[in-house]
């Protein structure tokens, strides 16, 4: 069916584990005549969870994608690109790579557990990256379900701006419209209550909207004026319709369907993508203009072992067609789009071409990546989307190939699993000679070991790796080398002057030429920042790297025939270290953000095996269901082993995640524990 942008709507489901999500995805998909039949989580038969991980565990891993084609009730082709993400926070990645994608975000909310904190964290995103917000109460007719409770939940958390479009009614086992309904009752009361409360918050948002509805009354708005002020309210969150359904039993479903293409904005009405071009991060507009130069992101990237490499992309200007040619990025040689495709699924569905807002893929094209731009004139070069926030990944495992002669295979698969997931990274320690993988979570990193093995054939052992510490200096200090060798022949020479001090805590490091009448000639201050930065990597106190300090290299000395390069490589570093020694020195851990939710009983097992691990505990909230999330700050090396642990003291009904925090420095005892096992490489003199 032919479709237009002004047809398109992209929406990404997204929520707290459990929810429903994929299960609504089939619901949509069997509604709008995708599917015949509605897939089951139970029998594995899903579109979405077609991995057999995925399968085994009983819930998402990945973000998929598919899409509805069908007349709308005014006979308008619709184009609905539907994307399932996972809702547990160890596969955040995937989850948020998907808000570069879409206009609408559908966070869909549990009616027997209310608002947790898988859809406030959602929600959070949504509104960060300006994307339209919808909540959809889905299980409305489960025996613990309490729509008016978790109604009233929605707006005492969201806001008052949270206003039901449907209602349930008959104890869940239907619902009515209170958009374009005045009339009749529900299981939350009369309906031309709620929709009065509609009407009131469309039309505030546009002063001559309010004035003609003052004027005129509800009936002398244009079905054109209210869709353009509720169009106008979900761009800038001053309404977050939310619609109640069942996607098991289908109630609700349709309604839902009719919502997206009736009031869900398409990519021409949308906020405009955040596209920045150049090093000074200049903001431009992409229009969704088919005739214009091409501009698509990339936000997925998919490695099959049946089509190679996938790169799925939204186009936001320009046509792509097959057999035309484009590029990555600013790259200077293109690539032919030899096969164009669209996603159900597993399945490559091939298209001849893919208009603006629309969503599609790619295959074979070895230089894509997440976050590419593809486009076809060098008048889109240096031009990206403002990045997404994803989580740092802080958990991380020393990893082995447990067959010998497997190493390279092993490096080959760990990066393809990179290239899929923006929140699983791949780190080679030069110290150690580790390969260490880092994820969100121990499961994350469990689940991308299952998948080396299962994929791609390769099984590896995995041990603790070494924390991330980081050293520092407390300090302002001096330091002072003269690098002098005579070995017969030409010699070397350098001295160095050189002050540091701190930074503040995430200022990285300066270099800072200070030196006044050529005492070091311009051609050595390289070398010495070579050899201050032999420190910066290697560190001076514990080994590990150094952060957060600014040199400021102020004098020293040359000779016209000894002076050389390795001289003021050598004078530089030492020089740096000697100051280093007088600078009170500091050794700094991460600290995470840890939210941990369990049953309320489990609070003091919780909270005192917290405080045992250096933790500082800034509250807690109550959440439906008898359940607690527990916020602490804790020192990232105190977390080892603490999933066992929580899962031993909750019966394995608590979960945790962690975010990033900052570094700070450890307690004496610890610092000195590290310095004593830092064994230094011998120097040379």
């Amino acid at each position: 069916m032919p479709y237009s942008t002004q047809s398109i709507r992209n929406v990404a489901l997204a929520g707290h584990p459990a929810a429903g999500k994929t299960t609504l995805f089939e619901a949509l998909l069997h509604a709008g005549g995708t599917l015949q039949t509605a897939g089951s989580i139970e029998r594995g038969s899903t579109v979405s969870d077609f991995d057999p991980i995925e399968k085994q565990r009983g819930h998402s891993l990945d973000a998929a994608i598919a899409s509805i084609d069908h007349a709308a009730a005014n006979g308008e082709p619709i184009h609905l690109n539907l994307i399932d993400t996972p809702g547990y926070p160890d596969f955040r990645g995937p989850a948020l790579s998907a808000l570069a994608a879409v206009e609408t975000v559908v966070v869909v909310v549990d009616a027997g557990t209310g608002v947790e904190y898988g859809a406030r964290r959602m929600m959070e995103h949504a509104k960060a990256r300006g994307l339209c917000r919808v909540i959809v109460v889905n299980k409305i007719d489960h025996a613990e379900a309490d729509n008016a409770r978790v109604l009233a939940e929605l707006r005492e958390v969201f806001g008052n701006e949270c206003l039901p479009l449907n209602l349930p009614a008959d104890g869940g086992k239907q619902v009515v419209d209170c958009f374009g309904n005045t009339s009749g009752d529900s299981d939350l009361g009369p309906v031309a209550d709620w929709h009065q409360k509609i009407i009131d918050q469309v039309v505030e948002i546009n002063e001559s909207v309010m004035e003609h509805y003052l004027d005129l009354g509800e009936g002398g708005l244009s079905g054109e004026e209210l869709h353009e002020a509720f169009e106008q309210c979900l761009r800038e969150g001053h309404l977050v319709p939310v619609l109640f359904c069942s996607a098991r039993s289908g109630v609700g479903v349709r309604e839902l369907l009719d919502a997206a293409e009736q009031h869900f904005p398409n990519p021409a009405e949308a906020n405009p993508p955040p596209f920045e071009k150049g090093p000074e991060r200049q903001r431009i507009e992409a229009t969704p203009d088919p005739k214009a130069h091409v501009i698509a992101d990339v936000f997925k990237i998919v490695n099959d072992p049946f089509v190679g490499k996938l790169g799925v992309f939204r186009v936001y200007q320009g046509t792509v067609r097959r057999d035309t040619q484009l590029y990555v990025d600013d790259g200077k040689k293109p690539f032919k789009v030899g096969h164009l495709f669209k996603l159900k699924g597993k399945e490559h569905v091939e298209i001849e071409q893919a208009i603006p807002g629309d969503i599609a893929a790619i295959a074979k094209v070895d230089e894509l990546h997440f976050d590419a731009v593809l486009h076809d004139s060098h008048d889109e070069d240096h031009i990206h989307l403002s990045p997404l926030d994803f989580p740092k990944p802080m958990f991380g495992l020393a990893i082995d190939a447990t067959s010998k002669g497997q190493e390279q295979k092993l490096a080959t698969a760990l990066h393809k699993l990179a290239e899929e997931d923006p929140c699983f990274h791949v780190e080679h320690e030069a110290e150690t000679n580790e390969t260490v993988v880092r994820g969100l979570s121990d499961l994350h990193l469990r689940v991308n070991l299952e998948r080396l093995k299962e994929k791609y054939g390769v099984d590896v052992s995995s041990r603790p790796p070494r924390i991330a510490y980081r050293e520092t200096v407390s300090g302002k200090a001096e330091g002072h080398h003269r690098h002098k060798k005579q070995t017969g022949g030409a010699g070397q020479f350098g001295e160095v002057f050189l002050r540091i001090e701190p930074l503040p805590r995430g200022g990285g490091f300066e270099f800072v030429d200070a030196v006044k009448g050529g005492t070091i000639p311009g051609q050595f201050l390289p070398a010495v920042e070579k050899g201050v930065r032999q420190v910066l990597h290697g560190g001076a106190v514990a080994g590990y790297p150094m952060q957060d300090v600014r040199v400021i290299v102020y004098d020293g000395k040359h000779h016209s025939v000894d002076s050389k390069e390795i001289a003021f490589i050598a004078a530089g570093k030492k020089a740096f270290l000697d100051a280093i020694a007088k600078a009170r020195p500091q050794v700094l851990e991460p600290i995470v953000d840890l939210e941990v939710s369990a049953p309320e009983q489990h609070m003091g097992d919780i909270s005192g095996g917290l405080a045992s691990k250096r933790a500082r505990i800034n509250g807690t909230d109550a959440v439906r269901g008898n359940e607690i999330v527990v916020k602490a700050q804790v020192p990232l090396s105190e977390l080892e082993g603490y999933a066992a642990e929580l899962k031993s003291v909750t019966a394995g009904r608590g979960r945790y995640s962690l975010d990033f925090s900052h570094y700070e420095p450890v307690p004496a005892p610890v610092q000195q524990k590290l310095i004593a096992a830092y064994k230094p490489k011998a120097e040379e003199d």
